[in-house]
């Protein structure tokens, strides 16, 4: 097993779990967790896969990735139910890591199909976040990629860094790991400043008497 495809097996480890605790506040029943779970952890690569016609898509062609899923989300269950609620300071930079694998992952899978650059980059974009907002959406949610500190923009430095050291030559392995540290540096420093983009606020206007 190379080390690139244990860190993808554990970005969709960290997801599952995101995705059950989410469940867990909205007090679903354990066929709702593994719902949420397994969306939230394979609902963006499955999303690219059919979005690229690159198929089968990748929990279709090798099921660890739906076993990895539900073993984190049964142990997420079991975890919370038994012991102590989990760290979420500890999950976030757990999920951090997660997203830096996605997004490489995904852009990736996008230079392979020969797409242009700016499909690619949505694409690791996409893998990374879009089974987020999934399990957000079900879930009756604002999508945290919408509304919290930076996460999707992270993935379009990771995903730039990545196809650019491409460009110039470097190694697989070498271009992976500086996209994915550029996404999780982002990340991590969006966590521990609360670095946030700037908000739109629409505020509505009482009318004058002169617009009446």
């Amino acid at each position: 097993m190379s080390w690139f495809y244990a860190c993808d097996l554990f970005g969709v480890a960290v997801f599952a779990i995101t995705g059950a605790l989410m469940a867990g506040r909205k007090s679903m029943d354990l066929f709702g967790v593994l719902v949420i779970a397994i969306v939230t952890s394979l609902g963006g690569g499955t999303l690219r896969d059919v979005i690229l016609s690159h198929y089968p898509v990748s929990w279709i062609r090798n099921d660890l990735y739906i076993l990895v899923a539900t073993l984190a989300a049964l142990g997420t269950v079991l975890w919370v139910r038994f012991t102590r609620p989990i760290n979420e300071r500890g999950l976030l930079i757990a999920d951090a890591f997660g997203l830096a694998v996605f997004t490489v992952v995904g852009t990736q899978v996008a230079l392979e199909q020969q797409v242009p650059i700016s499909a690619a980059v949505i694409m690791g974009v996409m893998t990374g976040v879009a089974g987020g907002v999934m399990r957000d959406i079900i879930c009756n949610e604002i999508p945290l990629i919408f509304h919290k500190e930076i996460y999707a923009t992270a993935c379009i430095a990771g995903a730039l860094i990545y196809i650019v050291l491409q460009q110039f030559k470097w190694s697989d392995d070498l271009a992976s790991v500086m996209a994915m540290l550029a996404v999780l540096s982002i990340r991590l420093a969006a966590i521990r400043w609360h670095l946030e983009l700037p908000r739109f606020h629409l505020l509505d206007r009482e009318p004058k008497d002169s617009d009446q």
